[in-house]
């Protein structure tokens, strides 16, 4: 009689805990999704984005495509009936992402590549993971281990590689292009690591961070950089829709949408597709050097990437 009686509770039990392992089964693979989605998207950002250079200012260019998309994504959210008010003590949360995950991550990213070319600005910037495992020693108290150590070091012989030869050499007039791309890498995996996600709905999280890290690179474009409006060709005006509609709306709500679903150093971890994509794309789009040297710094520093978030 005993046994009946715990019989349905243990069934009970035995179904519960196969719908909890499901939903983070269907989590997870949804968050997978999404960096697929981000990664694919932004890689293909960066010749586009140097494309546009040719044409349009920087600040100026990435400002005015972020601000739009805030706009419509502010929109879908109020017509979704998703709130966009924000509480007073997420304001200074809301303002610090703003600033690392966008006007740094963006416009430090994209000044870089005025003095380089777009696959190597890809590759430097996505060295991201490699500063979130280091940041997470002094912030988070997770010691690197000599897989981490090892990781960067492999790292900093694929970026040395790939700015060896005659036509690549790493000069003082790269300098600042390398500067601006460790800058965004090193800002973003600080706010990967330190700065936790801001209490709102994703669309308004997007909107808002779009919006205060946007702002203020279209006004430096407009004020500083001047640009001439009658510049910009058919084929900028396409590249403009794209970085709109696609790395600064899209990406931008499945990267947040995978950060809610997936440890920090996983989604770390799988945006090194973006740097691959970034590269190839670049190759194929611009003709940028593409051979040996190419691919096996490429391979070094994705390697370097992997060992380094790898977790024994």
């Amino acid at each position: 009689m005993c046994s009946c009686r715990h019989a349905p509770a243990s069934t009970f039990s035995v179904y519960l805990t196969r719908g909890l392992n499901l939903q983070k089964l269907e989590s997870r693979s949804i968050g997978l999704l999404c960096l697929a989605i981000t990664s694919i998207g932004w890689g293909v950002n960066w010749p586009a984005m140097k494309y546009l250079l040719r044409e349009w200012p920087p600040l100026f260019a990435r400002g005015t495509a972020g601000l739009t998309a805030a706009l419509v994504i502010a929109c879908i959210a109020a017509s979704l009936g998703q709130s966009l008010a924000v509480s007073r003590a997420q304001y200074g949360r809301l303002l610090v992402s703003a600033f690392i995950n966008v006007f740094a991550w963006m416009g430090f990213s994209t000044l870089s590549m005025r003095w380089l070319h777009a696959g190597q600005a890809a590759l430097l910037v996505y060295t991201m993971p490699v500063w979130a495992t280091l940041l997470a020693w002094p912030f988070l108290g997770k010691r690197p281990g000599v897989a981490s150590l090892c990781g960067l070091a492999l790292c900093i012989t694929g970026v040395g590689l790939l700015f060896g030869g005659h036509d690549m050499a790493l000069g003082i007039d790269k300098l600042p292009g390398v500067l601006f791309a460790l800058g965004a890498a090193v800002l973003f995996a600080l706010g990967t690591v330190v700065v936790p996600p801001v209490a709102l709905s994703p669309l308004p999280t997007v909107a808002w961070q779009l919006f205060l890290g946007c702002a203020p690179m279209l006004a430096y474009g407009l004020l500083v950089e001047k640009p001439d409006f009658a510049a910009i060709s058919p084929a900028g005006i396409g590249i403009m829709t794209y970085m709109t509609i696609v790395p600064m709306g899209v990406c931008y709500m499945t990267w947040f949408a995978a950060l809610r679903r997936l440890p920090p150093a996983t989604a770390s971890v799988a945006t090194l597709l973006t740097p691959v994509i970034g590269v190839c794309a670049a190759a194929l789009a611009l003709g940028e050097p593409l051979g040996v040297k190419e691919f096996s710094a490429m391979g070094l520093t994705l390697a370097g990437i992997a060992l380094a978030m790898r977790r024994f």
